[in-house]
């Protein structure tokens, strides 16, 4: 910066300033400025100023899977937020690995980052409070803390299962499956109590069989696909709720495109989270839309907030609601 100044002929103040609160510094003398800066090559230190400021201007994310779209749209959303108050985003995916979670957690709380978003599939109480007590506010998105441990944003997932399976009822399907695995997953599980309950509201003439896929990916999908085919049509369910739309397309394809049996006329599906490929799918997928835009640029408030109260601070949670979206594999 002293190297910038003397090029410019100002003082390593007014370097600063232009660097960090521009509005301070005449256009012109700006201009000299960066015209040293650009001839120099000079780059800003961050890892410098954070030492002596104790945080960057930067937001790190974490989240469970990026190859599940709920997972980007809560990025872009975070993206879009964080760059409207002057941070960036960092991203980093675990992979649903709980060990390379904490991994993470520790890198964002060593460089010093404003503050963390994590969306987990986990309980992660232990790894919240470890970075906490550093003075590093975290945001959780789509899982629900333990009271006091930090703000979060969630999407009612009892609901998602229960709009599923609703749907399905209301469009006369009797004998309901929801296809479901990782029941100890949070968003898993409050889905499954929607599920349940939309059945016991329908009352004795709607049955519900559960079947464990085993994992979430479309392998799996697969393999449930296969294993309905084979049934006689009498035990073949006539809805299916499932748990990701990975699976539901998967098992459509298997039971429409290989087995013969038409979806939606024999067999309804719906998928629980809306992601990127459920339109453009063999048979468009009914789902319920996660908002995971919006759920990124609440984190970001939420974050932010947290920031500027400082000790003022009271925990949040904000609860966004889904939404039914109705293609061809069950129309209404």
């Amino acid at each position: 910066m002293q190297d910038v100044a003397d090029a410019a002929g100002v003082s390593v103040g007014t370097v600063s300033n232009v660097l960090n609160h521009p509005a301070k510094v005449s256009p012109a003398t700006a201009e000299r400025v960066r015209e040293a800066i650009s001839r120099l090559g000079f780059v800003r230190n961050d890892a410098a100023r954070s030492l002596v400021s104790g945080s960057t201007n930067s937001v790190g994310m974490v989240l469970a899977d990026i190859e599940n779209s709920l997972f980007i749209d809560m990025a872009h959303g975070a993206q879009d937020a964080a760059r409207a108050v002057g941070q960036n985003l960092l991203l980093a995916n675990t992979a649903c690995d709980m060990a390379l979670q904490d991994d993470y957690l520790d890198l964002f709380d060593e460089s010093r980052v404003t503050g963390v978003l994590l969306a987990p599939m986990e309980d992660s109480t232990a790894g919240i409070a470890r970075i906490r007590s550093h003075g590093r506010q975290v945001v959780l998105l789509n899982y629900s803390p333990k009271p006091g441990t930090c703000c979060s944003v969630l999407v009612n997932n009892e609901h998602v299962g229960y709009l599923a399976a609703r749907h399905l009822i209301d469009t006369g399907r009797t004998r309901l499956a929801y296809v479901v695995a990782h029941d100890h997953y949070q968003p898993v599980r409050d889905r499954r109590r929607g599920v349940r309950a939309a059945v016991e509201e329908a009352g004795p003439g709607v049955t519900l069989e559960e079947i464990d896929s085993v994992g979430l990916t479309t392998p799996h999908g697969h393999v449930v696909g296969q294993d309905l085919a084979r049934r006689a049509p009498g035990d073949l369910p006539d809805g299916l709720v499932v748990v990701t739309d990975e699976l539901a397309n998967a098992i459509i394809h298997e039971l429409h495109t290989v087995a013969g049996i038409r979806v939606p006329d024999e067999v309804a599906v719906v998928g629980c989270e809306n992601n990127r490929a459920a339109g453009g799918a063999a048979v468009p997928l009914t789902a319920v839309d996660m908002p995971g835009r919006m759920m990124g640029r609440e984190a970001i408030r939420l974050l932010m907030d947290e920031v500027a109260s400082g000790k003022q601070h009271r925990h949040a949670t904000v609860v966004l609601e889904p939404e039914l979206i109705v293609r061809a594999s069950a129309p209404r």
